[in-house]
């Protein structure tokens, strides 16, 4: 991707008129019924996508999906007929105002990328660069869905076919009127639309998908998840993300309430709806809004966000750490108990729930992390990570707009490699890293107006070294600045004393903070955390009185202190 940058364009009308709707432009059919296989050719092999599969994730031709914010509807198109386009400097006819174009695409082949144009009406126009990862071959860390098999004529292979969401940024206060693509004749365009702003709502708490294990299996049960607020406000909506999932999942009632403690509430909890009815399919990596609810939400307070779950779930999309008990259920629908008498079970996770919207207020600050951002060895229950402890400085005080508090810390997450790979069922549930997450964690956050860059020492610590890792820094920044955010950087915690914190280590920790510190590294500010926790005795290591334990993590003390070495200014 590459920043817009404006400039007069061509009359709108003569735009306009060559300008054609995609579906009209469709020239390439890349999905096949089982039985006719050989109806596709979508790589000029013969090899096409299965439409069994993909009405097995959802996928379903007319059918409107949601990923990374953006609404996009799926052609509808039967199998065996023209479904996308080859980009070959088409024009095509969009309208809308948002903060980035949404593309539903893959690549077959080298020749697929290309820099396309934007077209807005007022006679200015923005240039974007579109990629568009290979169908058989690119990266499963960053795919919106994946299917297990490819067609050929010759017949099915067990082999993963991905489809991809890439999103552009655009400018945010102009009116597209189309948008020409790119000339890559290997890149393949299925769907197209404006991801609009999410104006009137800020994120008042989310976590990030850290990977797809085996749950329960959960027949005819209700969730009870307990979260945090940072920002109030006089309405909601909820998000859920079926994130790395290969099969649609359900939800047949969702509630909300404030928690009085535990599983009770305070009062008996309001449904929401999905738009207009009690429950919601989701599809494969796809997600999903709740419709706006008027509900007085507080500032700083425990959330209960209850729903039951259709048919049997064996596994699903969760935040592996929420340092924070939530509650399963007997069988049946409990979502409006206010009582805790029926949730007999408890887990320390936060399945399918991705984020709680607030009306109004100022917008998100993204804290992009890993396990001490996600609050590892601070106290169980007490919302005491150190995001937490920074919203309440916030809402404290007056000199500065009191954002919302977004979340993205995933445990032992990383900014260069992968823990989890970002498909299947799997135990691992390290999430992708913060390269690949960027989109979907920082960028499709809502309202998202800064975002604070806290990761790197899993990196060193399992072999990276310091280039590496400011090679990534350097990227996200860049990223983030070409999407109009506001970026700042914090440097690595000592953590001599550690097993894996080797002297060797401990030289690549020095030199990435030295770099961090240099004001070459293009974030916009440094929060030095390093200096407010380190021993002056031995500043290669923790403070004791900051020491969770373990010579990495800061236990409630040191939480504390990090909170108050960020400038709220700054943000």
């Amino acid at each position: 991707m590459i920043a817009t940058a404006l400039s007069p364009t061509a009359p709108q009308a003569t735009a306009g008129q060559l300008a054609r709707p995609l579906e009209r432009l469709f020239d390439n059919t890349a999905v096949s019924d089982d039985s006719q296989p050989d109806s596709a050719d979508f790589d000029g092999s013969g090899a096409s996508l299965s439409a069994q599969d993909l009405a097995a994730a959802g996928w379903t031709p007319g059918r409107t999906i949601i990923v990374q914010g953006a609404r996009l509807t799926l052609p509808r198109c039967a199998p065996g007929e023209p479904d996308n386009v080859r980009a070959t400097g088409q024009s095509v006819r969009l309208t809308g105002r948002g903060d980035a174009l949404a593309f539903l695409v893959a690549g077959t082949g080298p020749d697929a990328s290309g820099i396309g144009r934007v077209d807005y009406a007022d006679g200015m126009s923005s240039a974007y660069r579109l990629t568009a990862p290979d169908w058989r071959t690119g990266p499963l860390a960053t795919k919106a869905v994946a299917l297990p098999h490819v067609n050929t004529p010759d017949g099915q292979l067990a082999e993963k076919a991905r489809l991809y969401v890439v999103t552009v940024p655009i400018a945010p206060d102009r009116k597209v009127v189309s948008v020409r693509l790119p000339w890559a004749a290997g890149l393949h365009v299925f769907a197209l639309s404006v991801r609009p702003v999410a104006k009137g709502w800020t994120g008042t708490w989310a976590a990030a998908t850290s990977g797809h294990p085996a749950v329960g299996p959960w027949t005819d049960r209700t969730l009870r998840l307990v979260v945090h607020t940072s920002a109030g406000g006089p309405r909601l909506r909820l998000r859920f993300d079926n994130t790395f999932a290969s099969t649609p999942v359900g939800i047949e009632s969702a509630t909300v309430a404030v928690q009085a403690r535990g599983a009770e509430a305070v009062d008996t909890p309001v449904p929401v709806t999905f738009r207009g009815a009690a429950g919601t399919s989701i599809a494969a990596g796809a997600q999903t809004y709740s419709d706006p609810l008027d509900f007085p939400l507080p500032a700083d307070r425990n959330l209960l966000v209850s729903f039951r779950l259709t048919g049997t779930v064996s596994a699903l999309p969760v935040h592996r750490f929420a340092n924070q008990r939530s509650y399963v259920s007997r069988p049946g629908d409990h979502t409006t108990d206010p009582s805790a008498a029926a949730y007999t079970g408890g887990i320390s996770y936060w399945p399918l729930l991705a984020g709680v919207d607030v009306g109004g207020g100022p917008g998100s600050v993204v804290l992009l992390g890993d396990s001490i951002t996600d609050g590892s060895r601070s106290t169980v229950d007490a919302n005491r990570r150190w995001p937490d402890l920074l919203s309440d400085r916030l809402q404290a005080q007056g000199a500065v707009p009191r954002y919302g508090m977004v979340n993205q810390g995933i445990s032992s997450n990383r900014v260069v490699s992968d823990g989890y790979l970002g498909d299947g069922t799997s135990s691992v549930q390290t999430g992708v890293s913060a390269l690949n997450r960027l989109d979907r964690d920082v960028f499709a956050q809502t309202s998202a107006r800064t975002v604070v860059v806290f990761e790197g020492v899993n990196d060193l610590r399992f072999g990276a070294d310091a280039e590496q890792v400011a090679a990534g820094l350097r990227e996200i920044a860049a990223r983030a600045h070409a999407r109009g955010l506001r970026v700042l950087a914090v440097t690595i915690l000592p953590c001599g004393g550690n097993i894996l914190c080797t002297p060797a280590v401990e030289a690549e920790r020095a030199e990435l903070n030295a770099w961090l510190r240099g004001g070459g590294s293009g974030f916009d500010a440094l929060f030095d955390f390093d200096a407010a926790l380190r021993d002056p005795a031995d500043p290669t290591r923790m403070l004791p009185a900051y020491d969770g334990g373990d010579h990495l993590h800061p236990n409630d003390a040191g939480m504390a202190a990090m909170a108050q070495a960020v400038d709220l200014e700054a943000l």
